[in-house]
């Protein structure tokens, strides 16, 4: 009986796969479709399986849909109004009021500090983290976006998300089915970033 090795995958596809990810942008959603629930949880499955030193799984999601997409618009928009001062734009209010309708889901990203390892190698676990979202956002062809506009960086937002002080916020994973795809991709030449070093 013939062995099957479970390891093997097929690398055509999944170096098709890294080349076909893409930002794909609420504008670009389906406007009211919503993804089921299960695949979400199955994203976010793949996510939980990033690297982790020590394993900190600093990693923290919260998942906004239907309603709850209102609610988060509502905060955020609330917020930066309250702390923007003279840099506040209308028009940066209320596309923190609307955006969040256009898609099936958000996702907040955050980082919970464990305090035994620095804290940038948390910051990249969940880095890590998000990768594997926006890689399995395109295998299930969705589309996803990962932003860190809107209240990321404003410390009165994180307990909102259930985060401390020293925890941070990392921004927010926008999920929707695909109306219109992002163009083709490019990168420079991967040679051109690398030293080989054999001697």
């Amino acid at each position: 009986m013939e062995m099957i090795n479970e390891n093997v995958f097929d690398t055509v596809q999944l170096n098709l796969l890294f080349q076909k990810r893409r930002s794909v942008f609420p504008e670009q959603y389906v406007a009211g479709k919503k993804i089921p629930d299960e695949i979400v949880m199955q994203l976010l499955e793949n996510a939980n399986w990033a690297p982790t030193h020590k394993l900190t799984e600093p990693w923290r999601f919260v998942v906004f849909s239907g309603e709850g997409l209102k609610k988060l618009a509502g905060f955020q928009s609330s917020l930066y109004k309250k702390t923007a001062g003279e840099k506040f734009k209308q028009g940066k209010y209320e596309k923190m009021q609307t955006t969040p309708l256009l898609c099936s889901h958000m996702i907040a990203i955050g980082m919970k500090r464990s305090g035994s390892v620095p804290e940038i190698e948390e910051v990249e676990a969940v880095a890590c983290a998000v990768e594997n979202l926006f890689l399995s956002v395109t295998a299930y062809g969705l589309g996803g976006y990962w932003s860190t506009g809107g209240v990321t960086y404003v410390d009165e937002a994180k307990s909102f998300f259930g985060l401390n002080p020293e925890d941070k916020l990392l921004g927010f994973f926008y999920l929707g089915y695909i109306q219109t795809p992002s163009v083709q991709g490019k990168r420079g030449a991967v040679g051109e970033k690398i030293i080989w070093v054999k001697d």
